[in-house]
């Protein structure tokens, strides 16, 4: 990350989110949720279709979206209200006046490049681009561009508009001041933002829920649980305080004089293995996809499916308020 770099004119008043228009490139399910939560947070926002199927169908899904998060009472006007304030397009000059476009196409680096390439050949030299990608570094992206310096990641949680989640991450070249006007906006848009100053191979929470994941599998192949018990420990231990206080902070509650015998005790313990987990290659072999066809870890019927889908989108809402009533400034003030 470089400490140098400035713009040629100075970044826009975070806190003036009707003032900045926003770009977003790919409309895909992740696409068209970030987009709901931009209008949400009272952007303009010009979004980018480079495939003919997300013109026809992104329109019907942000309106759906739109209407969840007025049922959520997320809205503080009607839903025509935020869709006026939308353009979806497939051409590219659209993006001329933003001062921030976040790309969020497939996790190809080629199409990518491309992306970028449009991107910057309408764009002023002081707007801000974004990746969310959580499968390629930054820094290998930041090559693609002409002026890597303004160019950063930014991972979302599905659904955008209802979680509190952002990380922003930075390559190596890319400029802190671009970083901190992001990192001031993000507040904009009622998040809680993570910073990633130093580029990674993986983002902070996908390196966090793989060492589960390999661990959980290990238990599994073991024979010493089952996945049921295993969600039970999460949801019912680690679920009922970790969105109020992280893993550190639960260590300091907890209290510190025991835990350099319990890590002396329990990581020699842990697994190491590089293997991919027998059941995940299984998955990949019988193409499961969970809920979205019904067919996944746990057995699922059409209509389960669609009752999960929507107990996570009801879960979602009451989640979102109930750590907004908690955010680390209020608890310390």
């Amino acid at each position: 990350m470089q400490e140098t770099n400035y713009p040629d004119q100075p970044l826009s008043d975070t806190s003036r989110t009707d003032q900045i228009e926003v770009g977003v490139v790919g409309l895909g399910l992740m696409g068209s949720s970030i987009v709901v939560s931009l209008l949400l947070a009272g952007h303009t926002v010009k979004a980018i279709a480079p495939l003919p199927i997300d013109s026809e169908t992104a329109p019907n899904r942000i309106r759906d979206q739109l209407a969840l998060c007025q049922a959520f009472d997320l809205l503080n006007a009607s839903t025509e209200h935020y869709f006026s304030k939308l353009t979806i397009s497939q051409d590219y000059r659209e993006l001329r006046d933003c001062q921030f476009v976040l790309e969020c196409v497939i996790e190809d680096a080629d199409i990518k490049k491309q992306v970028y390439q449009s991107i910057e050949s309408v764009v002023n030299a002081n707007t801000v681009i974004a990746t969310n990608t959580s499968a390629i570094p930054i820094s290998t992206l930041q090559q693609f561009l002409t002026n890597p310096e303004r160019f950063l990641g930014v991972h979302w949680a599905e659904p955008a508009y209802a979680t509190r989640f952002l990380e922003i991450i930075c390559g190596e070249e890319t400029a802190t001041v671009y970083a901190e006007w992001l990192y001031s906006l993000a507040h904009q848009w009622k998040k809680e933002p993570t910073w990633l100053k130093k580029d990674s191979r993986e983002i902070i929470t996908n390196r966090l829920m793989y060492a589960v994941y390999r661990e959980t599998s290990a238990l599994i192949e073991n024979g010493e649980t089952s996945m049921e018990n295993i969600d039970k420990a999460l949801r019912y231990d680690a679920g009922s305080w970790i969105t109020l206080m992280g893993i550190f902070r639960r260590m300091d509650f907890m209290g510190l004089e025991n835990q350099l015998e319990t890590f002396n005790t329990i990581f020699p313990t842990l697994s190491n293995t590089e293997k991919v987990p027998e059941i995940m290659q299984k998955m990949v072999d019988i193409q499961a996809r969970g809920t979205h066809n019904a067919k996944g870890l746990y057995p699922y019927t059409e209509e389960e499916s669609i009752k999960w889908d929507k107990a996570f989108a009801q879960f979602n809402r009451d989640i979102y308020r109930l750590a907004e009533e908690y955010p680390l400034d209020k608890i310390e003030n």
